[in-house]
């Protein structure tokens, strides 16, 4: 089983930035690709940024430019930068993984979220 633990969520102004990160841990031998959603209110939850384990990145035409993905593959980690937040950006943001397990199986994981609200 795999656990991943979201923080750096918080309350910031438009135009702020923060910057989250998505650590995991458990019974894995390597974790492949790692992705930032996110789910506002009354809205389905939508795709925002991908890393794979190559580096290579992917992101929402929403946060093109403003947010940025990356990863420390040593300490399973993916991050996400956050620029020039706004109010529409205000949302649980949630972290995705595919980890291939010690029995070597790929499963895909979801942290439990970490809340962003912007303020104009």
């Amino acid at each position: 089983q795999v656990q991943l633990v979201e923080s750096g969520g918080g309350l910031v102004q438009a135009g702020g930035s923060l910057r989250l990160s998505c650590t995991a841990s458990g019974g894995f031998f390597a974790i492949n690709d790692m992705d930032w959603y996110r789910q506002a209110p009354g809205k389905q939850r939508e795709f925002v940024a991908r890393i794979t384990s190559g580096g290579n990145t992917n992101y929402a035409e929403s946060v093109k430019g403003r947010f940025a993905i990356s990863r420390d593959s040593a300490k399973n980690t993916a991050y996400l930068q956050m620029n020039s937040l706004k109010p529409e950006d205000k949302a649980v943001y949630y972290c995705s993984v595919e980890a291939i397990l010690v029995t070597r199986d790929r499963t895909g994981y979801w942290g439990q979220g970490t809340q962003v609200t912007v303020s104009s």
